[in-house]
């Protein structure tokens, strides 16, 4: 059962077009991945799916609800969690979720305690009297995440929730999106993180340059990934003209040199190694290494879309600073 559907969805700033006649939807009970470069489409999408942006073309149908002219029904069973912090600096982790709680007309009684068990439930009780701007970077996240589902919503809307995180945040961030889909929420993720996705997604949509590429599941993504069938050889030494001489001899093979002392080969049937350990008798070379390679979703986004995943990464982080 789909709870968010979206057809035909665009929106432009003056000539720019950020989204580009996207449509794509999420399964209730779902964590669905929105996966791309820094200004892919991600956030916009995101604020166009709230109701912080207006579309300029398309529907939205959020939980059997018109996602543009019924967004404030469909703001009542929604949680959002943006790229950056919208609570307050000078007050309480706990006063921030009171005032969150009192925005959605929670009564003050069960605001108060809905506080306190959020506070719990992301490892801040004791700190819940600190001033907000006296959190560090990953007590933030956690705590925005609990303003975010501060009134039950059906859905979660998370904006690259472990950016510019610790480590050990974002590990605690990811357990928490995972106890909260097992308690039944909708997750609507978007993240740069191709290890994030991995973990945490049902499925992925790739979006670049305001365009779906691609909407899988994982599992999917995966098995597709497989018919191609990849051996990495690792050598003692580096040989000069190596990839020259193996495209000569097995042309029907594509090979790869990333690192000085591996070479990939990839064919799209099963390789057999007999006939390469021989070349690289034959040519001096010895082989300490020969083992199969899977692929992984790295692989399969930088295959799709074209984009190297660590110059992804620099881009985002350079552009957050």
């Amino acid at each position: 059962m789909n709870i968010i559907e979206v057809k035909n969805l665009s929106k432009s700033f003056g000539d720019f077009n950020a989204v580009k006649d996207i449509s794509f939807d999420v399964q209730k009970g779902e964590v669905f991945g929105f996966l791309g470069p820094n200004g892919a489409g991600k956030t916009t999408t995101i604020n166009m799916l709230t109701g912080l942006a207006k579309p300029s073309s398309g529907e939205i149908k959020i939980a059997d609800k018109d996602g543009i002219r019924q967004i404030k029904k469909v703001q009542r069973i929604i949680g959002i969690v943006p790229d950056e912090s919208n609570l307050y600096d000078d007050l309480s982790g706990y006063e921030n979720l009171v005032f969150c709680a009192s925005l959605y007309g929670i009564k003050k009684e069960v605001r108060n305690k809905r506080a306190l068990e959020l506070l719990r439930q992301f490892d801040l009780d004791n700190t819940g009297d600190r001033p907000f701007k006296a959190y560090s970077k990953g007590m933030k996240r956690k705590l925005t995440i609990a303003a975010g589902i501060v009134h039950d919503p059906e859905i979660l809307f998370l904006d690259e929730p472990t950016t510019g995180i610790d480590v050990g945040s974002a590990r605690q961030i990811r357990q928490l999106v995972r106890d909260l889909n097992e308690r039944g929420k909708t997750i609507f993720l978007t993240t740069h993180y191709i290890e994030e996705a991995e973990r945490l997604c049902h499925r992925i949509g790739f979006i670049v340059g305001g365009k779906i590429v691609k909407e899988r599941t994982v599992e999917d993504l995966m098995n597709e990934a497989q018919q191609e069938h990849t051996v990495e050889f690792v050598l003692d030494e580096q040989m000069e003209g190596i990839l020259e001489a193996l495209h000569k001899h097995f042309p029907e093979f594509s090979f790869k040199n990333d690192q000085k002392d591996r070479i990939r080969v990839s064919y799209s049937e099963r390789i057999e190694l007999m006939p390469l350990m021989r070349f690289f008798d034959e040519n001096a070379m010895n082989v300490s290494e020969a083992r199969i390679i899977k692929p992984s979703l790295e692989e399969i986004f930088v295959k799709i879309t074209g984009i190297e995943v660590d110059k992804m990464k620099k881009e985002t982080e350079g552009g957050r600073k």
